[in-house]
């Protein structure tokens, strides 16, 4: 590739920022977005029945009507539990085999191939074994959710270790620290990065899933609410708590960022 002094044409920049950097969204725009959304929504109820498009005005009182009431209300915190309590089992589990991947590679050769096998199982197919296995409802939407997205954070943080520089890691071995300082200085700066990475995407994957599990074998949470407004061709109810659903992911995604951008603070900011 041709360099600036050898006369090659500098690379493009990217419209509103550098070559190679990120493109970065304020809140203005995610609100227009979602403004025009609504609108193209409203319209589109005045040209079909309100079983398919209900008016707005007849979503967003069904949004309030759900935390009007003590039963939906609760309804919609236990499916945020069963989402984060799922996350946490997947990843302290799947912490403990990327660590013992790393550290051994008889025991990579075969739980890599075990846990691509598993990736390749559809949420279905666990909700079916979960109901067939297990007689709590929780335990089983608890396995369902650890089963579902434990590859991927054990992936994740594999490939956060396996990221790490050769270099920089021998020139610490050089100073001969103790294993909680290599830990302390070296290996959790450099992983830490994608454990955030890995409960943001995760995190999305759950929220489906839950619903999955809830709609087929659970008697409460957002998938069970679901499940009765199609009974009823509640379309208005089905995009309420849909938005139930979005707004915990929104929110949780936002804290998940806000602590990453406060752990992440050493890191060196362009200037350019």
């Amino acid at each position: 590739m041709a360099s600036l002094s050898d006369g090659g044409a500098p690379p493009p920049k990217a419209a509103g920022g550098h070559a190679g950097a990120p493109r970065r969204f304020g809140k203005f725009e995610g609100v227009v977005a979602i403004a025009g959304l609504a609108v193209a929504w409203q319209i589109a109820s005045y040209f079909f029945p309100s079983f398919l498009f209900p008016p707005v005005p007849a979503i967003a009182e069904r949004f309030v009507e759900i935390f009007s009431s003590l039963d939906t209300t609760l309804d919609a915190f236990a499916t945020g539990g069963r989402i984060l309590l799922g996350l946490a089992g997947a990843f302290i589990l799947g912490g403990a085999l990327a660590a013992l991947m790393a550290r051994s590679s008889m025991f990579e050769r075969y739980a890599y191939p075990l846990l691509s096998f598993n990736q390749g199982i559809p949420a279905l197919s666990w909700v079916v074994i979960a109901i067939i296995w297990f007689k709590g409802i929780e335990f089983r939407i608890f396995f369902i959710m650890v089963m579902t997205t434990l590859p991927g954070f054990t992936f994740q943080l594999l490939d956060a270790y396996r990221s790490m520089s050769d270099d920089l890691y021998e020139m610490t071995l050089s100073f001969r620290p103790s294993r909680y300082d290599l830990l302390r200085t070296l290996i959790w700066p450099a992983v830490l990065p994608g454990i955030f990475t890995s409960w943001k995407v995760n995190l999305g994957n759950a929220s489906r899933v839950v619903v999955v599990a809830e709609l087929v074998g659970a008697t409460g949470g957002v998938g069970y609410q679901l499940l009765l407004q199609q009974q009823v061709f509640d379309m208005a109810g089905a995009i309420a708590w849909t938005i139930v659903l979005v707004i915990f992911v929104l929110v949780v995604q936002s804290l998940i960022t806000l602590i990453e951008t406060h752990a992440l603070r050493y890191r060196a900011v362009s200037e350019r």
